[in-house]
């Protein structure tokens, strides 16, 4: 689980992403580096854009990884464990809800499926919500709000952004 994880430097992108989302969300640094980088590790992954996914946990937890919803929804990427037994099981238990890189990386997957079974990003993100019954796709249009403004952040100081595959 997240003990065994290696630690990775953080590029000057990630170092960007890290500093924001630190102050704008009020976390240790290095709390939020080991998010940022278990976004990244997950996107890598299964070919997501690792900036969706850090923005997907923006919308949905802001990165409180102890969140819950009325509906059950738990941590960063707020999985509803009774949907994905599956895949918490072979996590290590449905505890790995509350585990920041457990969370990420599952949640992660789930995301990736649901665009890979509606077809569209669009369609995916409004699956992954519950909303997928809302024309105006306004979950879908947050977040990708939310993903524009951290490529903004990375590209103030002046570096590239670099996405993973089919994005």
């Amino acid at each position: 689980m997240a003990e065994e994880q290696t630690r990775e430097t953080p590029d000057a992108a990630q170092q960007a992403l890290i500093d924001h989302l630190s102050r704008r969300f009020l976390i240790a640094t290095a709390a939020t580096e080991r998010m940022v980088a278990a976004a990244h590790r997950a996107a890598r992954e299964v070919g997501l854009d690792p900036l969706l996914v850090l923005a997907v946990i923006s919308i949905e937890s802001r990165f409180n990884p102890i969140a819950e919803s009325v509906m059950g929804a738990k941590g960063l990427m707020q999985i509803i464990p009774k949907y994905h037994l599956d895949k918490l099981r072979e996590a290590g238990g449905e505890d790995a809800v509350l585990d920041p890189e457990s969370n990420i990386q599952i949640g992660t997957r789930i995301l990736q499926e649901y665009v890979y079974r509606t077809g569209t990003l669009e369609a995916g993100l409004q699956f992954y919500n519950g909303a997928w019954r809302d024309g105006s796709a306004h979950y879908a249009h947050k977040v990708m709000a939310e993903r524009d403004r951290l490529e903004q952040v990375i590209r103030e100081r002046g570096l590239r952004v670099t996405l993973a595959r089919g994005f």
